[in-house]
């Protein structure tokens, strides 16, 4: 029998931590981080990490677990992933997978593989020296001419994501999008119920524009220059994430305070864009628009689409 597992997509600032919560409350879940950035430490307000209150004593999982300039990507965390799982599943509570980082999502829900080099590394490092020297749009554009469709998955500034395409194209001669088009066609290893959560586009990028604001009062700028002061280079994988590499800039005296903040906000409602049109392209499942619905009817939706895919649950603990 397959083991259940519970996947909520969806784009940044759509309220996927409280729905997720909420979720795993209702049915006794534990929930797995899927975001590529929360998983490294002191890195909480830019990527809007969750909190010990936010959390209500639902454990969360991926968060908190690598350095700023440690290894971290699809392959670590398709491997955490399942090790938490089975943590879960051996306390007889399901596991609810959470994030917007879609290729990720993608790597567990079908188990995809990926191949790397045993023991030569060459070219993977010639290209992240290039990005280094030359800058990251260098390889972007050379993976726009070889893999156009899986360059619109992913952004110029994600190094390793572009490495790792150009990488597979490489060795195989093959499009790496058509490598995840392959896995996808694979048969989900799980009893998966797969909800994306979203909003109407509009009144999604007014709360983007209030969730940055915030960061800004709560001490995002603190938070990046003590990034820098502990040592964690601007080029570092993490420190080019959103919320931190507008900042750079700044930093080094090259814009202004404002101009980092306009740019933030502008970058972070493209990667929504982008992060709609992964789900929408890649992910079967049910979709749940919050702009349309209160939170109570979105969880009542969301447990008994749960149940329609066939996922037993505990018993109830209680009204969330």
């Amino acid at each position: 029998m397959k083991k259940p597992l519970i996947i909520i997509g969806g784009p940044t600032a759509c309220g996927k931590t409280a729905m997720s919560i909420l979720l795993a409350k209702k049915i006794g879940g534990e929930i797995i981080s899927a975001d590529s950035m929360q998983v490294y430490r002191y890195m909480d307000i830019g990527t809007a990490k969750v909190t010990k209150e936010e959390a209500d004593g639902v454990p969360h999982y991926l968060i908190d677990e690598f350095d700023p300039d440690e290894e971290y990507n699809v392959m670590i965390f398709q491997q955490k992933a399942k090790a938490y799982m089975e943590e879960i599943w051996a306390k007889g509570k399901i596991p609810i997978v959470v994030g917007g980082t879609g290729f990720y999502i993608n790597a567990l829900l079908y188990d995809n593989a990926f191949t790397e080099t045993d023991g030569d590394d060459s070219f993977r490092q010639a290209c992240y020296k290039q990005a280094e020297t030359e800058g990251p749009e260098v390889l972007f554009q050379k993976l726009l001419e070889i893999d156009p469709e899986y360059a619109a998955t992913t952004h110029a500034n994600n190094v390793k994501r572009v490495t790792r395409a150009l990488e597979y194209h490489h060795m195989t001669g093959q499009k790496f999008s058509d490598h995840n088009a392959e896995q996808k066609q694979k048969e989900s290893p799980y009893a998966a119920a797969v909800i994306i959560l979203t909003m109407e586009r509009q009144k999604l990028y007014e709360r983007i524009e209030q969730r940055v604001d915030l960061m800004m009062e709560a001490g995002l700028l603190d938070e990046v220059k003590g990034l820098l002061d502990k040592g964690y280079d601007g080029s570092l994988v993490s420190m080019q994430g959103l919320g931190y590499k507008e900042f750079l800039p700044y930093f080094a005296g090259e814009i202004s305070l404002e101009d980092a903040v306009t740019e933030l906000k502008t970058g972070t409602r493209r990667f929504a864009k982008r992060q709609l049109t992964w789900f929408r392209r890649q992910i079967d499942g049910l979709w749940i628009d919050l702009s349309l619905t209160d939170k109570e009817t979105a969880l009542a939706d969301m447990v008994d689409y749960v149940k329609q895919c066939g996922i037993s649950l505990p018993e109830e603990s209680g009204e969330a």
